[in-house]
């Protein structure tokens, strides 16, 4: 009776092979990697735009804060009245506003406005997602490079449906 062996045998590959296949890893490897940079410089430069207008709609204990009435709407800013109700700040007669987080013209707006600047942002809730818009768009565009070339479709799915919703929401809130 022969005696059964589970081991298979192994096929010695040429050397050409071998540095072929190591060579096709390497370059896999670096593919991903790169394409993980892309999507994390992405995600960097939407958080750093996003930070720019959203400390400001978020973090407003220590910053001149108060009601904007818009009066006049131009091309891509809106302008009107400040008076303060907290923090250190004096009434203005002028103040600007970007148009997008702009409520109709005549309507108040709860805003603060940018330290040695004319320039209010938004507060509150409507303040905050319309902020980080930006970021929502770098998560879809990073989401298309996840999937493409790094071939992870469920982290990029939901980076995807993270930025879909985050500008979705900001849309409703606007």
């Amino acid at each position: 009776m022969p005696r059964s062996s589970t081991r298979t045998s192994s096929v010695r590959r040429s050397r050409t092979r071998r540095v072929g296949e190591s060579a096709y890893g390497a370059l896999l490897l670096a593919r991903t990697g790169l394409m993980g940079l892309l999507a994390l410089l992405l995600l960097v430069a939407g958080v750093w735009t996003s930070w720019h207008t959203a400390q400001y709609a978020m973090l407003v204990k220590a910053r001149e804060r108060g009601m904007m009435t818009v009066s006049a709407c131009e091309s891509e800013r809106c302008t009107g009245s400040y008076v303060p109700t907290g923090g250190d700040g004096r009434p203005r007669s002028r103040v600007t506003i970007v148009q997008a987080a702009a409520p109709d013209k005549g309507e108040r707006v709860e805003v603060t406005v940018k330290p040695g600047t004319t320039q209010a942002v938004r507060t509150g809730s409507a303040g905050i997602l319309h902020a980080w818009v930006p970021f929502a768009g770098s998560l879809l565009l990073a989401a298309l490079v996840v999937a493409g070339g790094m071939r992870l479709r469920r982290t990029a799915w939901v980076m995807g449906l993270l930025g879909a919703v985050l500008l979705g929401a900001a849309f409703a809130a606007l």
